[in-house]
């Protein structure tokens, strides 16, 4: 069975949030129309309107998040790209990491591949089956070598927050910066950076922000001086051939994705105007009615659910029995409508914590601000007739 996408139910929005608020793709069309040129690069009409959409995204985004000053904002491609840059851009050879045992890949396979390229070793704080982290395993894993902790504020698996204040406050307490995963949590949870004990905050645009896919930022607090990973013009200084000193442009090469930062400015508008609270209300209220649901099916539906306490992102985690998740959630697609995202995640340190590696991970369900109910009823409806056959 096939449905159109009118009667798609998509559960996916850990991945990529869809659809899109009407101002989002409005956004974009309108720059495509009127302020297509290139920013910073000439003084004509389109490239100073150009500037002016990057200009007004950096201040909504900032002010979104908290942060007084938005030159310390700056834009990349997602948060993989965010993250690169800062693990690559402050950490030297023979350093040190603190981070956790369920990061995803984004994570450990920068910090392997410096580990390869530079002898940069790092420790991994667990985390339990539950989702529980102890703070004060960070402290107990320094050494006089620790350059930097590095912690996801909430697991893209099963959901679960991770303590990033407390982490944050021991940093701040011995010197070493906090560089912080908000995949899962910017747009969804408040974040107030001047008043958050994190210097490094790495965040999506096509997530809960509501943006558009090639976008994401990274904030830099003043305290950070990261190194270059890459290096081009950048439309100020050319008469340089060193990188400029200053923030943003220091990290900023190339023509950017202007268009698509005009539709991240549209998609955080709308959340103001919707309000943060009111739409991680809905949203946690239909993760816990999916999780419900899928309850009533007794053995056949095995739940990896964090701690009522921790649970803070609005994820689902479950198996049908054995069945392979990547099959479960292409039937589910194919037979029913029903999106989700079935496998390891990119995250298989948390399912070697889960126990379900062997299994080849999970299939995860996660709603967004446009899930119904009636979308999630019938998503576990869909769950039960599957569950039936296997």
């Amino acid at each position: 069975m096939t449905q159109s996408l009118e009667q798609f139910i998509y559960l996916d929005n850990a991945a990529t949030t869809w659809p899109k608020p009407t101002a989002v793709t409005e956004a974009m069309a309108d720059f495509m129309a009127h302020s297509a040129g290139s920013p910073a690069r000439g003084s004509h009409r389109l490239a100073l309107a150009a500037g002016r959409a990057i200009s007004g995204c950096r201040s909504e985004v900032a002010t979104f998040l908290g942060a007084k000053d938005p030159s310390r904002l700056v834009f990349t491609l997602n948060t993989t790209d965010s993250l690169n840059l800062a693990i690559k851009g402050i950490l030297k050879p023979g350093d040190h990491v603190v981070t956790s045992s369920i990061e995803h890949n984004s994570v450990t396979r920068p910090l392997h591949a410096l580990g390869n390229r530079m002898g940069i070793t790092t420790d991994y704080v667990p985390v339990s089956v539950d989702g529980y982290l102890d703070p004060e395993d960070f402290r107990r894993m320094t050494t006089p070598k620790t350059r930097l902790f590095v912690l996801s504020h909430a697991s893209n698996v099963t959901g679960a927050v991770m303590p990033v204040a407390e982490v944050g406050r021991i940093a701040r307490s011995l010197g070493i910066p906090l560089l912080v995963d908000g995949a899962q949590t910017v747009g969804l949870l408040p974040t107030n950076l001047d008043d958050w004990p994190v210097d490094l905050l790495a965040f999506p645009g096509h997530k809960s922000l509501l943006g558009p896919p090639g976008t994401g930022g990274l904030y830099v607090s003043s305290d950070i001086d990261l190194d270059t990973v890459r290096e081009g013009g950048t439309g100020t200084q050319s008469e340089l051939q060193d990188q400029p000193s200053r923030c943003p442009e220091r990290h900023e090469s190339g023509t950017p994705n202007t268009v698509g930062l005009a539709g991240l400015r549209a998609g955080v508008s709308y959340l103001r105007r919707e309000g943060l609270d009111r739409v991680y209300q809905h949203e946690m209220k239909l993760a816990g009615r999916l999780a419900e649901g899928l309850k009533l099916l007794g053995p056949r539906v095995r739940l990896y659910l964090p701690r009522p306490e921790l649970h803070g992102a609005p994820i689902v985690l479950f198996n049908i029995k054995d069945a392979d998740p990547g099959q479960v959630s292409f039937a589910l697609d194919r037979s029913y409508g029903v999106a989700s995202r079935g496998g390891l995640h990119c995250a298989p340190s948390t399912h070697r914590v889960l126990g379900t590696i062997s299994q080849g991970g999970a299939v995860r369900f996660s709603p967004g601000v446009f899930t119904t109910e009636e979308q999630v009823d019938g998503a576990v409806r869909a769950v039960w007739d599957l569950a039936k056959q296997i």
